[in-house]
Parts: structure tokens; sequence; C-alpha cells
């Protein structure tokens, strides 16, 4: 494109659509890149419960794409283009996309999300939303009396399993070794709940539904003598980590030790100014879709400033 755009927008989650939304309203004129996976983590989510204004819940791809109508209300383009490279180091920045084009943009926002770790399993992916999670807060609720199974050893994974004993009424939380990664005081609190059974020293090797198209049970394997042995299940909750999407970013715009982006505390901004991130993208503590709502409006907000300032 040979126009140069006031603000290219990287990503359709909570966060992008909100930026566009704010940002549209703002005259800037946004155009979004959907990315390779329209809508972001929701749309592997089924009920949202959480998110305010839906007090019937609402479905996580309704809601994306109710998100999606609003922006494109206000004017926002929303091109369904995956961002292969970038050039950060001039201005306008340029933005080189899989279907061959290449946008140049005076602000960039981006918020391409994380992606949650998965175990790699067969029926895994396929069972996403159907008791296999990766968010106890976003689907814990769903399994009232239930009985599940939480995968990992570090904080994240003690913190998930706490959670779901709100909720379920047995939480078995699976670990690779015999010790855990967990802080001390996580660990005290995982061994001092009635309702929480470490498995030590297990692995989950398959995930069944039985025709079910649900959850139903779990292949498990001893990480010692690998011995397998069958257990039913409702519900398989990963907690292994995520995985920022800034692949894109690496050696443009500084990041954590974890690949999250770095922004200003407290701010959206990059340490290139005209840059903005907001989202799952920088934020490795909430990872809430509300969350990201809120500093996509953040970004939105600084970008139409910076602009105004450079004028």
């Amino acid at each position: 494109m040979s126009e140069v755009l006031k603000t290219l927008i990287l990503g359709s989650g909570p966060a992008g659509y909100t930026a566009a939304i704010y940002a549209a309203r703002a005259n800037l004129q946004p155009v979004l890149l959907a990315g390779r996976q329209p809508g972001g983590q929701l749309t592997i989510t089924s009920d949202v419960e959480n998110y305010p204004g839906f007090p019937d819940g609402v479905m996580g791809p309704q809601m994306m794409e109710m998100f999606q109508k609003q922006a494109e209300r206000f004017g926002t383009k929303v091109l369904h283009e995956h961002a292969e490279k970038v050039d950060l180091r001039k201005r306008p920045f340029t933005v080189v996309t899989d279907a061959d084009r290449t946008y140049r943009c005076q602000t960039l926002i981006i918020s391409t999300g994380a992606s949650a770790l998965y175990l790699g399993l067969p029926n895994e992916r396929a069972l996403q939303g159907k008791g296999v999670s990766a968010c106890a807060t976003c689907d814990g609720f769903f399994f009232k009396n239930k009985v599940v199974y939480v995968v990992g050893g570090g904080d994240s994974a003690c913190e998930e399993a706490s959670f779901l004993t709100k909720f379920a009424a047995k939480v078995h939380l699976l670990v690779r070794r015999d010790q855990m990664r967990a802080s001390k005081i996580m660990q005290k609190r995982v061994l001092d709940n009635p309702k929480i059974e470490v498995v030590w020293n297990t692995s989950v090797t398959d995930v069944f539904d039985a025709g079910a198209g649900k959850v139903t049970g779990l292949e498990l394997v001893d990480t010692r003598s690998g011995a397998r042995r069958r257990v039913p299940a409702d519900g398989l909750f990963l907690a292994i980590g995520h995985k920022p999407n800034t692949e894109l970013f690496a050696g443009q715009l500084p990041m954590d030790e974890k690949g999250y982006l770095k922004t200003t505390p407290g701010r959206t901004a990059t340490e290139i100014p005209g840059v903005f991130a907001c989202g799952d993208v920088q934020d490795s503590y909430y990872r809430q879709a509300i969350t990201a709502a809120g500093t996509g409006c953040m970004a939105a907000i600084e970008a139409e400033r910076w602009l105004e300032a450079q004028h």
C-alpha cells in the first residue's frame, strides 16, 4: 500500500478489537490484521460468564464476532491476513503479511496475544472447550461436582488446582517428577487442601471422549516405570505455561525472560515511540479478556495522543 496508515493493529482478540473501537472513534482510521486465529483464545472457549454485560453468559466465538462488528461499525477495516515481517527501525513502520501485502503505518498497536502450551496429545485440540482447558478462571465454573486433573508443577498449576476446588468434587494434580517447581507457600496450600490429590511422577499420554463429545477419561503413565493406566475424568486443565506470540518482534522490541513485550509501567508504550503493546502479548499476570480489552483501550488512547503530539 502506498498509503501510510495512521494506525495499524496486529491481532483480533479482545485487546485488538477494543483498540480498534477506540482508534476508529478517534478518527484514526485503523486497519486490523486478524491473524491466523481470528478472535484469539476466546474462539476456543465455550461459555464466557465472567465478562460484564452478559448476565446469561456468551459463547467465546460469538463474543468476538460482536467485538468485530462494533469495531467495523465505527470504520475499522478488518483484514484476514497474518503479519510475517515487521520493520520498526524507521518510520513509517512496515508490516508484510502472508498475502504478500506491505502496510506502512505511523503507529502500530501489537495485540498478538499468547498461546497456552499444550502437551501435543492426539485428541487434545479436538476436545478444547469440551473438557480440555488451559484456564481454570475461565472454565472452572462448568466443573461443579466433577473430577478434574491439572497438569503442571509450578505456581500456575498450584493456583489452578486451588481455584478448581471451589467447584470440582476432586482435583488431581499431575506432577512429572517427585517434586514441584512451585514456591513453598503454593506447595503447602495444595498439599494442605483435602480436595487436592497430588499424583507424583505422572504424565498424561492421551485423553478420551468415548464418543460423548467431551472428556470422559485419561491415560496416565508413571514416568519412572512406564506403567500406563486409564482413569475416568471430567476435565483436563493444562497449566504448563503460556507462550507470548512475539517471535515477530525478536531483536526489535525488548522482552522479558519469558518473551512478553516490555511496556512502560502502567502504560502500553514500548521502547519505540509510536509502537504500543496490549493484551496477553505483554501481560503474563492476569490473562483475562476484560484486562486485555482494558489495555486495548489504553493503547488506542496512547496512540491518538502520541499522534497529536507529533503534529
